[in-house]
């Protein structure tokens, strides 16, 4: 690490803290020539993940599209900030788990399943889109399942 005062290329780190976001960490340092002080953060570099499509296009995995699509599902219901982004955590951290490429159809279920687990009302949205509904009948028989279950 360069000291950012004098460029010597030798510090020492004094404290070390994980910031709450995930990944990341913030340590203080110190120069060993000029005895300066600075903070660094240090954030995992992860893999990029691609998704592969329903028509074998592969595109790169979007974090912000999926967010999306679940905000929308959860749209004027009692769902909190904090546990869309715990359902975000898990369903990549999932993602990330089954390797460097996943398929759309993957990502889609994972995020029925927690969007089932946190909110049935969210889950049928969801559903309709994800599964592309195109009549009446087709709600009907998926409320008919989560009554079933």
């Amino acid at each position: 690490m360069l000291c950012p005062y004098c460029q010597h290329p030798e510090t020492k780190v004094i404290d070390k803290r994980d910031v709450e976001r995930e990944g990341v960490t913030r340590r203080r340092r110190e120069c060993l020539k000029c005895k300066e002080r600075f903070n660094t953060r240090e954030v995992v570099d992860r893999a990029d993940l691609v998704v592969i499509k329903k028509d074998g296009r592969r595109e790169s995995f979007d974090h912000d599209k999926i967010k999306r699509g679940i905000i929308k599902a959860c749209e004027k219901r009692p769902i909190s900030t904090e546990t869309i982004e715990k359902m975000m955590r898990e369903i990549e951290e999932k993602l990330r788990k089954k390797g460097r490429e996943v398929n759309s159809e993957f990502i889609g279920s994972l995020v029925s399943k927690e969007l089932k687990k946190v909110d049935k009302v969210a889950y049928i949205r969801f559903a309709s889109v994800y599964k592309e509904f195109t009549d009446i009948d087709d709600f009907k028989n998926e409320i008919k399942e989560l009554i079933k279950k």
